[in-house]
């Protein structure tokens, strides 16, 4: 049976934390992608007119929006979890009555619903920029979801492997920025010669931010069915991993 009350009390402390981290949690991040907005948007966006039939500043809108949750995700879920390690309360939490399919759902449920909740403000702030239209919304909706849970769970992953706290900024800013800006997050990758088209799908992100982006626009770097494919096959292959590191005690019971 589903221990409900340790899976809210988890839940509820970890959004706590994050209105006690407001300005670091939401406010910054927020801010951080105006700018974008204001930079490319006004600037570049006066040079480029369009993009395959989309305004630049809205075009590059679902790129700014999988750059937040990407990182945000990856960031709530990986602290969520270090923390109870770096402060040896992790012990109390493997010894309570509460199974690791109860741990895992509060921790990446809780960090999850932090990014879809920042997702849909920057998207409300995105409207006092540029002129916005979601041909899907549900699928706009789903691919929140999936993305919010995907890259929590890999959060998740992180904040179990990190022995100590530089370590939780590593695969943000080495791997998932670099990997985002390349992703088409700012351009078509239609626009780049055919070799170096080749060379981004190989960008797991690619297909993120294609798939996202026809929610909104109906246009698409890689075919929706593909893209959604790929996006259900990282969280495949998170889940499994997690279940690994919960079935083998890696850097939990040591």
């Amino acid at each position: 049976m589903i221990n409900f009350h340790a899976i809210r009390a988890i839940f509820k402390f970890e959004m706590a934390r994050t209105r006690r981290t407001l300005m670091q949690s939401i406010i910054a991040p927020v801010i951080s992608t105006s700018l974008y907005f204001i930079v490319f948007g006004a600037a570049i966006g006066s040079r480029i007119t369009e993009m395959e039939g989309v305004t630049y500043g809205a075009f590059i809108v679902p790129g700014l929006i999988m750059l937040s949750l990407l990182t945000q995700s990856i960031a709530n879920a990986s602290f969520g979890i270090y923390f109870p390690k770096f402060s040896g309360t992790i012990y109390e939490i493997l010894s309570a009555p509460i199974s690791a399919f109860e741990i895992i759902l509060s921790y990446v449920g809780a960090a999850a619903t932090k990014s879809i909740i920042l997702g849909l403000i920057i998207l409300a702030t995105a409207e006092f920029f540029v002129p916005l239209r979601i041909d899907h919304p549900i699928w706009m909706l789903v691919y929140l979801l999936l993305t919010s849970v995907t890259f929590s769970l890999i959060g998740f992953i992180i904040g179990i492997w990190a022995d100590g706290f530089e370590k939780l900024q590593i695969v943000p800013l080495l791997i998932i920025t670099p990997l985002t800006f390349l992703g088409g997050s700012f351009y078509s990758i239609s626009v780049l010669p055919l070799f170096w088209q080749k060379i981004a799908l190989i960008n797991p992100v690619v297909y993120l931010i294609s798939g996202f982006r026809w929610s909104f626009y109906s246009i698409e770097d890689v075919n929706f069915w593909v893209s959604l494919s790929m996006t259900i096959g990282f969280l495949i292959v998170s889940i499994a991993i997690v279940s690994w590191i919960f079935k083998t005690g890696y850097r939990l019971k040591n």
